[in-house]
């Protein structure tokens, strides 16, 4: 082997264990922060349908279009101070809580840049609950495009630490 294909595959190692490593810090922030979704449940008003639903938030075939469904997210952001007044993420509360994960440094930044590009997208929305729940969707898809999103078993696997 060259010099150059033994180094392509150091990056390619490492770019995978980055990969990976985000999506399993994902999980843990996934599992966690998915505790909540209980309390606020009657808060937002969300069915048990679309609460049975919410809790497989990243697989493929769960759409992110309830409006309840945004209106429960603001609730489990409260209760970990994620949001400011105005229903839109507190970033440095958010970069703490992240890195409050094993290894939640490496996917704090990103996590918080994802949000915040999909938070800017929706912000003329005037309904807090509406709003939400689009930047949840948006989030969803650009966190799977940047590799960062869990896979189902991954937060299976750490539910029962949180």
């Amino acid at each position: 082997m060259t010099l150059r294909c033994c180094l392509l595959l150091v990056v390619v190692a490492a770019v995978t264990r980055s990969v990976v490593g985000t999506a399993e810090v994902m999980s843990h922030v996934t599992a966690h922060f998915g505790k909540a979704l209980e309390e606020c449940r009657d808060e937002s008003g969300l069915s048990a349908e679309v609460l049975e639903e919410f809790q497989h938030f990243w697989r493929e075939d769960f759409e992110v279009v309830h409006r309840e469904l945004g209106c429960a997210i603001i609730c489990m952001s409260n209760k970990f101070s994620l949001l400011q007044d105005d229903s839109r993420m507190h970033h440095v509360n958010m970069h703490d809580y992240v890195k409050g994960f094993p290894n939640g440094e490496v996917l704090s930044g990103k996590l918080v840049e994802l949000i915040h590009n999909c938070e800017k997208q929706y912000d003329t929305l005037t309904d807090d609950c509406d709003r939400v729940v689009k930047v949840a969707a948006c989030f969803k898809v650009d966190a799977k495009a940047a590799g960062i999103a869990p896979e189902v078993a991954m937060i299976e696997a750490v539910m029962e630490k949180y």
